[in-house]
């Protein structure tokens, strides 16, 4: 069948990672076509193929995507709706299984827990909550306090429940659909990262590209 008229539309994602050493048309992104044996002749045609030794990270340019799928159907035209320079990874999974990953899960959680703490204790040493809650109470109850009281036990509740709140989770449960102020800063800041990868690659001369 001609493929006379017909248009390839490529929606290109920013970030790819894989779990295969090869590198197809299909991983890059979203591709839709009137034609589904084109298709599925372009999805299947290899962009890259990561070698022994060499670095995990392969920055794709669309040009070079579009060059080879001009190669495979020459009559057909490309539309691109997404990101002009693609980012794949490749991750060994099994690589990263093991007691040793599971220590280092360890360590982090132990790091972000009395950091935390830490963090908490010393922000309430600096501006002096204790004195703020004896203050407080004796105004209100015309006397010095003689310990820990409602305040204190008020204060870490409303803390606890704040923590719980801003994460928007309670174990492993999300209290609501809406992403946190934390995965939105992950988000930004993933988009930063990979945008600032592909200029390096780019600079470096290092992105796969036409000649």
């Amino acid at each position: 069948m001609s493929t006379n008229n017909t248009t390839i539309y490529i929606c290109a994602q920013q970030n790819v990672e894989l779990q295969s050493e090869d590198v197809y048309v299909k991983d890059i992104g979203k591709l839709t076509c009137s034609e589904a044996h084109i298709l599925a002749k372009v999805k299947s045609i290899k962009l890259h193929h990561f070698k022994k030794g060499e670095p995990r990270r392969r920055v794709i340019s669309l040009l070079k995507i579009i060059e080879e799928i001009d190669k495979v159907c020459p009559e057909a035209s490309v539309q691109s709706i997404g990101e002009t320079a693609v980012m794949v990874e490749y991750i060994n999974v099994n690589k990263h299984k093991g007691t040793v990953q599971w220590i280092k899960l360890a360590f982090v959680a132990m790091i972000s827990f009395f950091g935390t703490a830490f963090t908490i204790m010393a922000f309430h040493n600096d501006i002096g909550i204790n004195d703020v809650f004896t203050k407080i109470y004796e105004m209100v109850m015309g006397q010095q306090g003689d310990g820990y009281g409602i305040l204190e036990l008020a204060y870490s509740t409303g803390l606890a429940i704040g923590i719980i709140v801003f994460f928007n989770h309670i174990g492993g449960r999300r209290i609501t659909k809406d992403p946190t102020p934390i995965e939105v800063e992950m988000r930004i800041y993933e988009e930063d990262v990979n945008k600032a990868l592909i200029e390096t690659a780019d600079r470096e001369g290092k992105t796969l590209d036409v000649n």
